[in-house]
């Protein structure tokens, strides 16, 4: 497949995890059950996320739209002419996000790939009081949410790798039409 057709490629895929992530969290701030026994939470911010702690009711409502804004930046990331709103801002938060969903991916923030297989593989022994929990839920981490979140992330890296080409191409393409412009008036 052809480097332009993965980067649009890209932006679909992170389009598409957005309105599935804002899908999942619209759902369970509408009191859907939606995977939140899956989240990978300490037992007490669990207990409250199941009971429907207003604090979490309002976190859910917040990340359904922060997914809906996401869906458009990636969607807008793919017109070719970006006037009205700044190419570095998008830039910014394709790069941000992807860095940041990489990292939760990997374990870097607590949860992700490393964590869960410490934890499951004993090496990192789980709270006694919760170890069934602990294990059920890094599994369900390890499977579903660590891949979601290395998927979503690597297609914002390639979202922004995609705008700074196009910032890097679209300031040679005025330079040398600059150029040409100049060139033809002397002869």
């Amino acid at each position: 497949m052809p480097r332009v057709d993965r980067s649009y490629a890209a932006a679909y895929g992170a389009a598409v995890c957005a309105a599935a992530y804002g899908s999942m969290k619209l759902a369970q701030a509408l009191g859907a059950g939606a995977l939140a026994d899956k989240d990978p939470l300490p037992p007490g911010l669990r207990e409250r996320l199941l009971a429907r702690d207003p604090l979490f009711v309002a976190s859910h409502w917040v990340l359904a739209g922060a997914a809906l804004v996401a869906v458009v930046v990636a969607l807008v990331s793919l017109r070719r002419r970006l006037a009205p709103v700044p190419r570095r801002l998008l830039l910014a938060i394709a790069w941000t996000l992807g860095v940041f969903m990489i990292a939760r991916s990997a374990g870097v923030l607590g949860f992700g790939f490393v964590g869960d297989v410490l934890l499951l593989t004993g090496v990192r022994p789980p709270p006694v009081e919760h170890a069934a929990l602990a294990r059920d839920l890094a599994q369900w981490d390890l499977l579903l949410w660590s891949p979601f979140f290395l998927l979503w992330g690597v297609c914002w890296t390639m979202v922004g790798r995609r705008l700074r080409r196009g910032a890097a191409n679209g300031a040679g393409n005025s330079r040398q039409a600059t150029r040409r412009f100049q060139g033809s008036g002397t002869r």
